[in-house]
């Protein structure tokens, strides 16, 4: 397969970015390409991600958080532990080319919130991912894409909330949120 390796982005206060990539993901795994999302600040089972994962072939998916909400203006110290281990592991994984697309969901809010820092990642997806023979398309979801990564990115897309059902005390649906 060629033409992959561009940097996507998938930002903004709107519905969508996750659902967004994994749609990508359905999609290339239809088209025989091998994808892994590594979701940071999640660890649930009840995600419907989750479920189906192991059901569609070509496709991991790794969480890399606690099922708990991280406080973004004070995350707690094993936030940040397991945002960097998470990283740690996609650093590996970008680098194995084992991957045609390597999903890296909520990392924008992840790196926002400062578990990780935007420079050093920056860097490695800039510098290292350039070294590979086969570079893998990469797709960074969640809000608060900071600017230098909006600026490095190939692709941005801002998904804009216009009206959400949580404001009419809809909470979030099985199958359609989560």
């Amino acid at each position: 397969m060629t033409n992959l390796g561009l940097i996507q982005v998938y930002t903004g206060n709107g519905k969508g970015k996750t659902t967004a990539s994994l749609g990508l993901a359905f999609r290339a795994c239809g088209h025989g390409l091998k994808v892994c999302m590594i979701q940071f600040m999640k660890n649930s089972t009840d995600y419907g991600e989750v479920k189906i994962s192991n059901y569609l072939p070509g496709f991991k998916l790794i969480q890399v958080g606690r099922n708990d909400f991280v406080d973004l203006e004070n995350p707690e110290d094993i936030d940040k532990k397991l945002a960097q281990d998470g990283w740690e592991l996609a650093k590996s994984i970008l680098m194995s080319s084992e991957f045609d697309i390597i999903i890296l969901d909520e990392i924008n809010v992840a790196m926002a919130c400062k578990l990780l820092n935007v420079n050093k990642v920056i860097d490695f997806l800039t510098r290292n991912c350039d070294l590979l023979k086969k570079r893998p398309e990469i797709i960074l979801t969640g809000r608060y894409a900071p600017p230098e990564i909006i600026a490095v990115a190939h692709l941005v897309t801002e998904m804009k909330e216009i009206r959400h059902n949580y404001s009419e005390g809809i909470d979030a649906r099985q199958g359609i949120e989560f």
